[in-house]
């Protein structure tokens, strides 16, 4: 009789510890629901902000819908991808950059609503959309104590790096198109220009200590405007400085790269202590 009773001590106690521990390791790893920011990161972002302003043209002007119904279209489309991103409980590329192709593409529409329907100008969209963004950070950073993208690992913090994102999309492209329409810098004159200040950013990264969630952000701003004025010059007509090509066929080239970039690239989830 006594040596019955020893089976139901030993073995419960440990199976218990072992499942306990196995439930806790996912939450010790900490890792962010964001990329690693390697050089892959930004030629997908590029490319994806270059998409963002053929296909929203391709929607608002190909397909004659105009400004307002293809910014509806888009905001739908966009409030949807943060949902499902933000309800995933891991990284994953494809959802990750679905939504910044969402935000992308309602910046494009959004930023020609505000100056060319509103009649405000470049000027006056590019004012409101600054003070929107620097809001949005300022907010986040009184919220929760941090904008760096390392902490984007809760709901909370993801609709701010969202909000954020969408604002600077929206901003990118408004900046863009201003400076592609500035008296003799065309587009490539344009991109010229966002090609060197992202240089500038990097020599900064790489050989200061400037603060480098201030340098992130910089950069993921200056990357908009460039894909605006590339987007730009890959379906503007010849004698506005273009190559006429058509926004369905460059959206369509865009989409395949961005997806072989996805798939035959290894993407990793940033460490939040990175």
């Amino acid at each position: 009789m006594t040596g019955k009773s020893s089976p139901e001590r030993g073995p419960v106690p440990k199976r218990t510890v072992r499942r306990s521990a196995v439930r806790q390791k996912p939450r010790a790893e900490g890792f962010s629901k964001v990329p690693e920011l390697v050089l892959l990161f930004w030629v997908i972002k590029v490319a994806a902000t270059t998409l963002g302003e053929t296909a929203g043209d391709m929607v608002s002007m190909s397909m004659n819908l105009g400004y307002l119904v293809g910014t509806l279209i888009f905001a739908v489309i966009f409030a949807g991808a943060v949902f499902y991103q933000i309800r995933a409980a891991k990284f994953h590329p494809v959802v990750y950059w679905f939504t910044i192709i969402a935000t992308t593409t309602v910046g494009t529409t959004l930023a020609d609503f505000a100056d060319r329907s509103l009649g405000i100008g470049y000027a006056g969209g590019s004012s409101i959309l600054l003070c929107l963004l620097l809001g949005s950070l300022f907010v986040w950073h009184r919220t929760l104590g941090s904008v760096s993208i390392n902490t984007v690992s809760g709901p909370k913090s993801e609709m701010f790096y969202w909000l954020t994102i969408m604002f600077s999309q929206t901003l990118g492209t408004a900046l863009g198109d201003w400076t592609a329409d500035t008296e003799g810098l065309g587009y490539l004159g344009g991109a010229t220009i966002f090609i060197l200040l992202l240089a500038v950013v990097a020599g900064l990264y790489f050989w200061t200590k400037v603060n480098r969630t201030f340098l992130f952000w910089g950069a993921f701003i200056l990357t908009r405007p460039l894909g605006a004025v590339l987007g730009d010059f890959l379906d503007k007509p010849l004698d506005h400085g273009g190559l006429n090509l058509s926004r369905y066929a460059a959206s369509a080239v865009l989409v395949l790269f961005i997806t072989a970039c996805i798939f035959f690239f290894p993407h990793r989830a940033a460490k939040k202590s990175h």
